[in-house]
C-alpha cells in the first residue's frame, strides 16, 4: 500500500497537514493563523510625507513625481527655485499634493531652515530623498583646490548636511526611509572622474555607517546607484554620438537608462516592500557593472 504525501497543502483553508509515512497517521494539524501579505499595499504611499531636494529636474523632479503618484504629499526643493517650483505645480495638476522653496545643498543653514520649514509645513518627514551632485572632469593633476573642495562640499558634505537635519526629525518621530545618490562610478572609474567617483564612494560608505547608527530608531538608509541616464545633466554626452553609443555600450542591454527608472528604484526603497533594506546602495545600471566593457565580438552572442 502506497504511503500518504508527508505534506498536504490547502489552498482554501490555509491548513497544513502532515502525515506519517511510517505509522500512516496525522501526527500535527495547523492554522496558518495569518492572511496572505498585502504586496500591492506595501507600495502605497498614501499618507507619508516626503522631502525631495535637488526636485528641480533629472532625477530628483522624477522622483518627486513618483512619490506623489503613489500617494505621497512631497515637498520639492532645489536651489532652483523656479524649476523646484514648476515641479511642484505639476504634481498638483496631476491631482497630487505637493509644495516647494529653495535650497543650497552644500550651505548648512540652507538645508536646516528646509528641514525645520518641511516639517512644520508636513507635520513629520516620512521619506527624504537627495540627489544633487556635480563633476567637473578633469585630472587629478590638474585639479584646483577650489574645484576640489566644490565637488566635495556639494557632493559628499551636503549629503552628510542632509543625513543629520533629516536624520534627527525621523530619530524623534521613530520612523523614516531616507535615500541619497551614489552612483556607478563609486566602484568603476575612467581618467577624469576620480575626484567625482571619490565622492560617490563616500556616500555608499556614509549610508552604511549612518543606517548602523539610526536603525535602533526604525529609520532606514540607503542609496541608490545609478549608471548612464538621460538627464539636462548628460546633454552634452548625448550630443556627442560616438560617445553617446560607447556609454549604451557599457550596459547589458545596450541602451541609456531614463529618470523614471531610477525614480521607481526610490520610490521603492522608501515604501514599506523595502522594510528590511537599510545601509544598502542598490545598483540601477542595467548590468554596467557586471561586465568589462562593451562586448569585443570574440563570442557570437546573438541568434
Amino acid at each position: 500500500m502506497l504511503a500518504k504525501p508527508p505534506v498536504i497543502w490547502s489552498s482554501y483553508d490555509l491548513t497544513v497537514t502532515v502525515s506519517s509515512a511510517a505509522a500512516g497517521v496525522n501526527i500535527a494539524k495547523k492554522d496558518w493563523g495569518e492572511q496572505m501579505t498585502d504586496y500591492r499595499g506595501l507600495f502605497n504611499l498614501s499618507g507619508r510625507k516626503a522631502l525631495v531636494l535637488g526636485a528641480a529636474s533629472g532625477i530628483g523632479k522624477a522622483s518627486a513625481e513618483a512619490l506623489a503618484a503613489l500617494g505621497a504629499e512631497v515637498h520639492c526643493a532645489d536651489i532652483n527655485l523656479a524649476q523646484a517650483e514648476a515641479t511642484a505645480a505639476a504634481i498638483r495638476d496631476g491631482g497630487g499634493r505637493a509644495a516647494a522653496s529653495g535650497a543650497d545643498a552644500a550651505i548648512a543653514t540652507d538645508i536646516k531652515e528646509l528641514v525645520v520649514r518641511t516639517k512644520a509645513s508636513l507635520g513629520r518627514i516620512d521619506i527624504a530623498v537627495t540627489t544633487p551632485g556635480i563633476n567637473i572632469r578633469k585630472l587629478v593633476l590638474d585639479y584646483g583646490e577650489e574645484e576640489f573642495d566644490r565637488i566635495i562640499d556639494l557632493n559628499l558634505k551636503g549629503t552628510f548636511l542632509f543625513f543629520r537635519e533629516v536624520g534627527r526629525v525621523m530619530i524623534a518621530q521613530g520612523a523614516g526611509s531616507i535615500i541619497a545618490s551614489s552612483s556607478v562610478r563609486a566602484t568603476t572609474i575612467e581618467p577624469g572622474l576620480a575626484v567625482y567617483g571619490a565622492t560617490k564612494a563616500a556616500i555608499s560608505l556614509l549610508v552604511k555607517g549612518f543606517a548602523a547608527e539610526v536603525g535602533p530608531h526604525g529609520v532606514r538608509v540607503n542609496a541608490i546607484a545609478p549608471s548612464i541616464i538621460e538627464t539636462p545633466l548628460t546633454e552634452p554626452i548625448k550630443a556627442r554620438p560616438s560617445i553617446y553609443e560607447t556609454y549604451a555600450k557599457h550596459t547589458v542591454i545596450g541602451r541609456w537608462g531614463r529618470a523614471d527608472e531610477v525614480a521607481s528604484a526610490v520610490v521603492f526603497l522608501a515604501s514599506d516592500a523595502a522594510s528590511y533594506i537599510s545601509g544598502s546602495t542598490l545598483l540601477i545600471d542595467a548590468g554596467w557593472t557586471a561586465i568589462d566593457g562593451p562586448p569585443t565580438g570574440l563570442t557570437q552572442t546573438t541568434r
